[in-house]
């Protein structure tokens, strides 16, 4: 298993911070980001400590066994050639965020700050943008790599293209009428992103972030909007 310290990030410290949250008790409430920052790190500490072992902060095979006696985080989700049955369904874990939501005022939603940290930008309000933000955080719970990008464009260069959609293909919109703020899918450049969840000749039914200001079932209509893509994981 990978050694994991403070700097590291991707799927592999998101398995980690799940176990640090399962193993404690109390749980520390580490945030499942894929970032090995301070907190984890506290975490690792107070974990070795309380199982005996040399207290560095750093994970090592002798803590990864401690975490996980089974092996089962020995199979790194990183792997592009691990079977699809191995990682969790993106989709049940997009569905596990439906209500998040914008708050008023002054003060920002935890959780969408959090699917900031997945993307370079890492804003640190929930006004910015962050449909491109929760596909990201999204994929990477699951065990997939995302863009890394807030930008929902930058969709139609990840995994392949297919032609028909299925269930939970990230589905890459445009807005055909440019210009000014859309409430609907929280964009200003008319470009949006999310997973599929069905459709007709007319219509394309989507969840995602940023769709009324929060994480929802949305449909679309073709007349307003244009696919510009399906992708799929490679």
């Amino acid at each position: 298993m990978a050694t994991l310290q403070v700097g590291d990030r991707g799927s592999t410290v998101t398995r980690l911070q799940e176990l640090l949250n399962q193993q404690l008790a109390p749980s520390p409430g580490v945030t499942v980001d894929g970032d090995f920052g301070p907190r984890t790190r506290a975490a690792v500490l107070r974990f070795q400590q309380l199982r005996g072992l040399a207290g560095t902060g750093i994970v090592t095979d002798e803590t990864w066994r401690a975490l996980d006696p089974s092996g089962a985080a020995a199979t790194t989700r990183d792997d592009p050639t691990l079977p699809v049955a191995m990682r969790r369904d993106w989709m049940e874990v997009a569905r596990a965020e439906l209500g998040v939501h914008e708050r008023r005022g002054g003060d920002h939603e935890a959780r969408i700050v959090e699917y900031h940290r997945s993307t370079t930008l890492r804003a640190t309000d929930d006004e910015t943008p962050w449909c491109a933000s929760f596909v990201n955080w999204v994929l990477l719970q699951a065990g997939y790599r995302g863009t890394n990008s807030a930008r929902a464009r930058d969709w139609l260069a990840w995994g392949r293209p297919i032609e028909t959609p299925r269930e939970g293909a990230v589905t890459v919109l445009r807005r055909k009428e440019g210009g000014g703020h859309d409430a609907s899918t929280g964009s200003s450049s008319g470009w949006h992103v999310a997973f599929y969840a069905g459709g007709d000749a007319g219509t394309v039914r989507l969840l995602g972030g940023n769709q009324g200001n929060q994480v929802k079932y949305s449909t679309y209509s073709l007349d307003r909007y244009e696919v510009r893509g399906y992708r799929w994981p490679e």
